[in-house]
């Protein structure tokens, strides 16, 4: 059985050096899944600025689709459709305690 510090050694376990902050090294872990290097700054944009359920759930339905070509296009989509339908759940729960129940009992 090894030591963990020679386990730690042949590992050379050292920080990404591009990430001084946890949305960082989200955004850049997103970028390297869906093979979109390239737009890096964008995904760390948006591991800042959106809502971090959304955006795993559009990095769990990239995952299961199998045949993505584009997996970055199709994850911007299923965000969109994700924040589509949380403005909608949104909007229809506000209607909901703007207009209360006017149905009054009868005397």
């Amino acid at each position: 059985m090894q030591d963990i510090k020679d386990i730690i050694k042949k590992k050379s376990l050292k920080g990404d050096r591009r990430n001084s902050y946890e949305f960082q090294a989200y955004g850049n872990l997103l970028a390297d899944e869906l093979g979109d290097v390239p737009h890096r700054s964008l995904y760390i944009k948006l591991a800042k600025s959106t809502d971090r359920v959304l955006l795993e759930r559009a990095r769990d339905y990239i995952k299961a689709s199998e045949h993505a070509v584009t997996r970055g296009r199709l994850f911007m989509w299923k965000l969109g459709e994700l924040k589509k339908e949380a403005k909608q759940k949104e909007k229809e729960a506000k209607e909901k305690v703007e207009t209360p129940d006017l149905h009054l009992p009868q005397k």
